[in-house]
């Protein structure tokens, strides 16, 4: 039960609470880490082989400390039991990017500056300049890439590893929100990080794709909405398009989300004032809506709700019996 009950109740604690302001967070102190030895190693020469030393290090560390942990309380099931719970629940972000996107949506009804503001705080890129149209694109293609990243990698992780597992990939997911970008300061130092990103969440975002597609068009069907695609479509539709994006993760669940919504999102963003461009994925540039957003909360939750389930009951089976 050391392994079920912490997946259960640390994924109620997320649903119920989300990431309060008040309580410490792991993710906090792992971006001090990697802020800190970025700004003392990422200078001079041999950055690509620092940098990899740096993602490497890192990696091993938190997972040393996550199983010593574990071999550690052994013997003390229910001080594991807590811990466990509390690192799972600050694992998982489902609650605060539901509520996030939202807000963002809500902002943007008052003014075009209050979305860009809001928007500012759920993506890395330079939001000053952007339009109604980019805002909304912006916080949609958050909502698709971090619910693999936020949500279902974690779980699958989890479900690999334990505990250590579900922290280590924190740890690279972090890791390459931070250090992973194509400038001129990040673009050597950060490519391992990228890397072993791409690693970590190659099987988590297609698993994500895939059932956004099957949760999408159910959500369409029950409510008797108008669907663009049938299916297969919406399938060939995601294979069409999931590796129109710089990262070979992230385009599969957007295009996944774009099918369902129908829409169209990439494009050149701004990253550190550097220009960057993105593929578009999808092809029909109509202006998303309010209505979008929450079909799309709609149908990540429901992903999120059988990832949750599945993993369970795999938990169940694979380790207690």
């Amino acid at each position: 039960m050391t392994f079920l009950i912490p997946l259960l109740l640390g994924w109620l604690l997320d649903l119920l609470l989300g990431d309060p302001i008040y309580l410490p967070h792991p993710v906090v102190y792992m971006g001090r880490w990697i802020s800190f030895w970025e700004h003392h190693t990422n200078h001079g020469k041999y950055k690509k082989t620092k940098g990899a030393c740096f993602a490497v290090t890192s990696i091993v560390l938190i997972f040393v400390l996550a199983w010593g942990v574990k071999l550690w309380l052994t013997d003390d099931e229910k001080i594991y039991i807590l811990i466990s719970t509390v690192f799972v629940f600050f694992s998982l972000a489902g609650h605060t990017l539901r509520k996030e996107v939202k807000l963002v949506f809500e902002a943007l009804d008052e003014s075009l500056d209050k979305g860009r503001k809001q928007v500012a705080r759920i993506v890395g890129r330079d939001t000053k300049m952007l339009s109604r149209q980019e805002v909304c694109t912006a916080a949609l293609e958050t909502l698709a890439e971090n619910l693999s990243d936020g949500i279902i990698a974690p779980l699958l992780w989890y479900l690999a590893l334990g505990l250590p597992g579900m922290l280590t990939y924190k740890m690279i997911n972090t890791m390459d929100s931070m250090i992973a970008y194509r400038t001129d300061r990040f673009k050597n130092y950060g490519c391992w990080a990228a890397h072993i990103d791409d690693i970590a969440n190659y099987i988590p975002a297609r698993i994500t794709a895939l059932l956004i597609v099957i949760c999408g068009y159910i959500y369409y069907k029950v409510n008797h909405l108008n669907t663009s695609y049938t299916l297969s479509q919406l399938a060939k539709f995601v294979c069409h398009y999931g590796n129109n994006h710089l990262s070979p993760n992230s385009g599969w669940p957007e295009a996944a989300l774009a099918g369902i919504l129908s829409c169209r999102f990439g494009g050149t963003h701004s990253y550190f004032g550097e220009d960057c461009y993105k593929p578009f994925i999808g092809n029909n540039p109509r202006v998303l809506t309010l209505k979008d957003m929450h079909t799309s909360i709609k149908v990540c939750f429901r992903v999120e709700l059988i990832t949750i389930i599945s993993v369970f009951i795999l938990t169940l089976f694979i380790y207690h019996f």
